[in-house]
């Protein structure tokens, strides 16, 4: 049986960034690429990305220094200081990267790159492309590079097992039982954010990775941390993914006001409407909850030029029936972006020798307890590149075999309408210890097989969730007593025997690598 040197699951920016390096050093690669119906660009929530990518222009007055800080002081003291500094440091050849494969990132008078700011940001350092499609560009440039490399393979479908050989992963299973051997494997499956109610996420974004990474013994770590973008168009009854309203048109000025027309985040924080994401969320919350509306409103109206530099939000409010030139524009704070994940070292390393993750799927320290805005793509286009370095180094290592793989028996869960209903209820902004242990009981309840990873990955959250007591960064305890664990890695392994979560806040926050 022949055995690639690398299987790519998923086809997001990392994942695609993955297998493009990897062809490039003469490895042969397949890339599965989620389901089999529907376009492939709907199915990654890069495609969905409007913001842009962070990245430091020294020429700009800008430096790695400042870059540093402003993710440290988002990520609430969480961050691992090493891993910041490491990923931002090859902000700008992650942009060189994504010129060189076409991507069009749009340009100031000057003829430089044109450059934005959002939310916890100090300076303008996030380049865009399209206006506020910058994920839609990167998507398209880097899947048209993939499709059109004979030296990488494209498979459609779901993976549904990695299986583990002598304590290495060896390739991964379909969701038809069939086997493909890899001497390494790259986890880039995106986030968990389809695991709410209403979301920014695609459908698919239900932390599949995350449930293959636990089932195959790897570690995962600080799943608590769930950030909610404070700005998603309010879409009433809302069930699957929402317009998100990037936090860019807030850098241009847009103001977020609640019901009566007072500041949200008046007198809250130093940066106002640019605060961190965390703390944008929370006072959109609690605006709504004083005032008993449904939502909070962002006005646009004075944005310069709105319409021709946010294409994307314009067309999908006015199709919602508003109008931002004139109208303000309803929104709530929405399940977005996952800080956690299955742990990594800076190699895109996991502690199962063989498989590696990249993307929003691994927890690499960057983003702390809440993600800076513009820094994951950045980080994704990073650790890509670093995984397919590392899968390079590996593929001498011997194929080991693998008698007869079939699916493993993944237990049962309850209905996806149950468990996002769960999680919306208990898991969400604001927390508390009931909320969650209702939430942890409606997971854990039975009925289908076809939702077992799906549940696993909710259990996971919201067990870390309650193991966290002190409020950090998008977490938030209305009920905390500090128990002194706010500088703690919350890490959980699957006991594949007994089917429990092992909980353990063991891990030094500030040292991801020593825990892989």
């Amino acid at each position: 049986m022949d055995v690639d040197d690398l299987v790519v699951v998923g086809a997001g920016v990392a994942g695609l960034t993955a297998a493009l390096n990897a062809a490039e050093r003469g490895m042969s690669v397949t890339v599965v690429a989620g389901a089999r119906d529907g376009s492939v660009a709907g199915g990654t929530s890069t495609a969905y990305a409007q913001g842009g990518m962070a990245a430091v222009a020294t020429d700009r007055g800008d430096s790695l220094d400042a870059h540093v800080a402003d993710t440290l002081a988002a990520g609430a003291g969480h961050c691992d200081p090493v891993a910041v500094r490491s990923i931002l440091a090859d902000g700008p050849a992650a942009i060189a990267e994504l010129v060189a494969r076409g991507v069009a990132f749009d340009h100031d008078p000057a003829g430089g790159l044109a450059r934005t700011r959002e939310g916890g940001h100090g300076v303008r350092r996030i380049v865009h492309a399209g206006g506020d499609a910058t994920g839609a560009h990167l998507h398209a440039a880097l899947w048209s590079a993939v499709r059109h490399d004979a030296r990488i393979a494209v498979r459609r479908g779901l993976i549904r097992d990695i299986p583990v050989v002598d304590g290495r992963a060896v390739g991964v299973i379909d969701d038809d039982g069939r086997f493909v051997p890899a001497r390494s494997v790259v986890l880039a499956t995106g986030g968990l954010g389809a695991l709410w109610t209403a979301t920014t996420n695609p459908p698919s974004s239900v932390g599949s990775g995350i449930a293959l990474a636990l089932r195959a013994g790897a570690t995962v770590g600080d799943l608590e941390f769930v950030q909610f973008h404070p700005t998603m168009l309010f879409t009433p009854g809302a069930d699957g993914r929402c317009l998100l309203i990037t936090e860019a048109l807030r850098g241009e000025g847009a103001r977020l006001v609640d019901a009566d027309g007072t500041s949200v985040t008046a007198g809250v924080h130093p940066l106002g409407d640019l605060a961190p994401r965390d703390v944008v969320a929370s006072a959109a919350h609690h605006a709504m909850v004083a005032t008993g509306a449904p939502c909070v409103f962002l006005d646009a109206r004075h944005v310069p030029d709105l319409v021709r530099r946010f294409p994307t939000v314009t067309a999908g409010v006015r199709a919602a029936g508003f109008d931002p030139v004139r109208e303000l524009i309803p929104v709530v704070p929405g399940a977005h972006y996952h800080c956690g994940g299955v742990l990594t070292d800076l190699r895109a390393r996991t502690d199962v020798p063989g498989l590696l993750a990249a993307g929003e799927v691994a927890r690499t320290g960057l983003h702390g307890a809440n993600r800076l805005a513009s820094n994951s793509l950045t980080e994704a286009v990073v650790m890509g590149l670093r995984a397919a370095e590392t899968a390079s180094e590996d593929r001498t290592v011997s194929a080991r075999p693998c008698v007869g793989p079939t699916l493993p028996d993944r237990g049962i869960g309850p209905s996806a309408q149950v468990i996002r209903a769960a999680m919306t209820a208990g898991a969400g902004v604001d927390r508390d210890a009931l909320g969650l242990r209702n939430a942890l009981d409606a997971v854990v309840s039975g009925g289908t097989a076809d939702t077992a990873d799906m549940a696993l990955v909710a259990r996971a959250v919201v067990t870390a969730a309650l193991a966290r007591t002190d409020s950090v960064g998008c977490h938030r305890r209305s009920d905390g007593i500090s128990q002194g664990d706010s500088d703690r890695v919350i890490t959980a392994r699957l006991d594949r025997d007994t089917g429990d979560l092992l909980v353990s806040p063991t891990v030094p926050a500030g040292d991801p690598v020593a825990a892989v």
